[in-house]
C-alpha cells in the first residue's frame, strides 16, 4: 500500500474522459504554462497525503453513479511525478473493473511510465505547444519528453486522446491548431482531438498565492471563434 499526495477530489466530472468520472487531481507538477489554471497543484510537498486503499474505497461508494459508462481519471498537477502510486491505484481499480484514464502531459520520470499504462485504458496527454520553442518558452518544459511519453503509449497500445488549451492572441490561429493536428494525427492510437478554450476563472488563485498570471490581460477564448476553427481544420 503506497501513500500520494492529492490536491482534490472531485466525484463527479463530466469533462475528464468518457462517462461520469471520479477524477483525483494529485499534486507537484514540473512545468509553469502559461494558461495554468491550477498553481496550488505545483508544490509537490502540498495537498493532503492518502494511502491507495483509502482512495479505492471512496471511489467505490460513487460507483452507482459513474457505472460501466464512466471510471476514474487521475489528473494534476502532473501525475507521472507519483506514477508509484497511480500505478498501484489503477490495478486495485482494475480488479474492481473500473475504467482508468491518465491525464497527462508526460511530464516527470519515464521510467515508471510502461508499468503504469500496462494498468490505463486511456491515455488523456496534454501537448502544450507543437514545438520544442512553444515548451521552452511558454511551459518551461519540452516537446521531446511528451513524445518520448507518447511513443510508450503506442508502444503499449493504450487508446489516447490529444487535448490541447487554446488561448487568444497565443496560439489560436488556423496554422497553430493544424500544427497540433498534424502531431495529433500521427499517434497510433489517437481516438480524438479535444481543443479546450483557455479561460481566466484561476486569477484569484494566482493572487492568493502571490504569483504573477502571465495571462492576466488575456480574455477567455471565444467559443464561437474556437468552433469556426474547428471547422476550417476540417
Amino acid at each position: 500500500m503506497m501513500e500520494g499526495r492529492v490536491h482534490s477530489l472531485q466525484s463527479l466530472g463530466t469533462v475528464d474522459g468518457p462517462g461520469l468520472r471520479y477524477v483525483v487531481f494529485l499534486q507537484g507538477c514540473p512545468l509553469r504554462c502559461v494558461y495554468c489554471h491550477n498553481p496550488d497543484t505545483w508544490d509537490p510537498a502540498g495537498g493532503a497525503v492518502m494511502d491507495t486503499e483509502e482512495l479505492v474505497e471512496k471511489i467505490l461508494r460513487c460507483r452507482p453513479y459513474f457505472g460501466a459508462e464512466g471510471g476514474v481519471t487521475v489528473s494534476g498537477g502532473e501525475p507521472l511525478l507519483q506514477a508509484g502510486f497511480v500505478t498501484q491505484l489503477f490495478a486495485r481499480l482494475k480488479q474492481e473493473g473500473v475504467h482508468t484514464a491518465l491525464d497527462t502531459s508526460g511530464a516527470g520520470d519515464l521510467g515508471k511510465a510502461p508499468a503504469l499504462l500496462e494498468v490505463t485504458d486511456l491515455v488523456l496527454l496534454d501537448l502544450k505547444f507543437p514545438t520544442e520553442e512553444g515548451y521552452r518558452q511558454h511551459c518551461r518544459g519540452s516537446l521531446g519528453q511528451t513524445e518520448a511519453f507518447a511513443a510508450l503509449v503506442a508502444e503499449k497500445q493504450v487508446p489516447l486522446w490529444v487535448r490541447h488549451v487554446v488561448a487568444p492572441g497565443l496560439n489560436d490561429t488556423l496554422e497553430d491548431m493544424a500544427a497540433v493536428k498534424f502531431w495529433a494525427q500521427r499517434q497510433p492510437t489517437l481516438e480524438k482531438i479535444e481543443w479546450l478554450p483557455f479561460h481566466n476563472l484561476c486569477l484569484e488563485k494566482y493572487q492568493q498565492l502571490g504569483v504573477p498570471f502571465p495571462l492576466a490581460d488575456t480574455p477567455p477564448m471565444d467559443r464561437e471563434k474556437l468552433d469556426r476553427l474547428i471547422a476550417a481544420l476540417g
